[in-house]
């Protein structure tokens, strides 16, 4: 593959690349929609990444070609890089990498680069397609402007300049893009970064099923609803229990706060909020807050027209969500007799959760997990922003031959559409984090 986007450069730009980065996709085996409640997550690298090729350049443009020809080139001057949020494309995202490095810095002058990349993350579908390209973007102008920074601080970095695209995500992503280390998932936790490793039991295979349903989480409100229904659930229950709830952001703020546990926290939330959706006024009443102000200061720009919001459901997810990652790595490191059918019954509960309580499922991630579960996985769930994109099964290793037959009976050989490919239906094993390299 190195050797074929070397060539491919080379015809391309007419010299060789001097030096290479690759930052891996990743699969979030628990935890789904709760990083940016800050709370942990227990994600690990996938094999599948984005591999980029560079030259650093003496003028001051950076020319952006993609080894896939669906994607167009793209060239701008270092100086005067544009994000176009409302509708992303590739280039984008690798834009946002490079602003995010120029802007820490402060670089009054970044060198310009050729850049050739080569993608094997299916796109759309839950994997971290975009923050994978969002860390290798920050990695390749690290590198060509001969600056350096921590793992950690790379990923803090890549983290804030994926807003750049109005994605309001919560770091999970840039963390373990960075942070992952071969055969290991990982405990991330945040404020500070922090991640430990999560040994996952012997006897058991991932397996990543694509639902063929694409969901571009920056192109969609979906996503940013549900962020700002979080805020506003952390707001009224930080002011039913007399906490300064102004400057309360996030769900972990208030559980920190109270200094309750998370089982002690969902007891609140069902003696706080209610199931019915609440409506732009009764926000305001429950805060004693004009329309105006709310509007001003605390619902984002996209959020202006929508008139209701679900808390109760969406508070209730991320403190369940949030205690289901704690005894998912408990399971693995006590590793009982039975822990295969422990975590199998996390990872019902997480997929019953994100569909009922956070409704960020669809039809074909449910029935996949479905023909999951009767194809012999002890656990599946969606992954990812969700509406789309992917399912994550834990299967039996020894029974991994005739579970991927059967899926692909099941699920992809009834559509024309989704004939499943390589890309469609994969087991993966944890996977190692970005890395820059030159060729010996």
């Amino acid at each position: 593959r190195l050797q074929k986007l070397k060539e491919m450069f080379i015809s391309k730009f007419g010299s060789a690349p001097k030096f290479y980065a690759r930052a891996p996709g990743r699969v979030n085996l628990i935890g789904e929609h709760i990083d940016y409640c800050g709370y942990a997550v227990l994600p690990m690298a996938i094999e599948q990444d984005i591999l980029i090729a560079v030259e650093p350049v003496q003028t001051q443009v950076v020319q952006l070609a993609n080894t896939n020809s669906s994607y167009l080139d793209f060239s701008t001057s270092v100086n005067n890089i544009q994000i176009n949020q409302t509708k992303p494309q590739w280039h984008n995202y690798f834009l946002c990498g490079l602003k995010g490095i120029q802007e820490h810095f402060g670089l009054n002058n970044p060198t310009g680069m050729n850049c050739l990349l080569d993608g094997t993350i299916p796109p759309s579908s839950g994997l971290s397609s975009s923050s994978a390209l969002v860390c290798c973007a920050g990695l390749v102008t690290l590198r060509a402007n001969g600056k350096t920074l921590s793992k950690v601080e790379l990923a803090e970095v890549c983290t804030k300049s994926e807003r750049y695209i109005g994605t309001e995500g919560g770091g999970m992503d840039q963390s373990i893009s960075f942070l992952a280390e071969e055969g290991t998932a990982k405990l991330i936790e945040f404020n500070p970064l922090r991640a430990t490793d999560v040994r996952l039991p012997s006897g058991a295979t991932f397996v990543i099923a694509n639902s063929c349903v694409e969901m571009n989480k920056a192109a969609t409100s979906h996503y940013n609803i549900r962020v700002m229904e979080c805020r506003l659930a952390t707001k009224v229950l930080s002011k039913s229990k007399g906490l300064d709830w102004k400057k309360m952001l996030r769900l972990h703020d208030v559980q920190s706060k109270l200094g309750v546990s998370l089982e002690e926290m969902l007891t609140i939330v069902e003696e706080v909020l209610h199931p019915e959706p609440y409506s732009t006024e009764e926000i305001c009443k429950c805060l004693g807050i004009s329309l105006e102000q709310l509007r001003s200061q605390i619902l984002s720009q996209n959020m202006q027209d929508v008139s209701t919001f679900k808390l109760y459901q969406r508070a209730k997810h991320v403190y369940s969500e949030a205690a289901r990652v704690l005894e998912f790595k408990k399971i693995c490191s006590e590793a009982p007799a039975n822990t295969l059918q422990l975590l199998g019954e996390l990872m019902k509960q997480s997929h019953i959760s994100c569909r009922e309580m956070y409704e960020c499922s669809c039809p074909e991630l449910d029935r996949l997990v479905d023909i999951c579960l009767q194809s012999g996985a002890i656990g599946s769930r969606l992954t990812g922003a969700g509406w789309g994109g992917c399912t994550v099964s834990m299967v039996p290793t020894d029974k991994l031959d005739t579970f991927l037959k059967d899926v692909k009976k099941a699920y992809y050989q009834t559509d024309d559409q989704r004939l499943a490919g390589e890309n469609s239906l994969f087991a993966t094993k944890p996977g190692r984090g970005a890395l820059v390299f030159i060729e010996a």
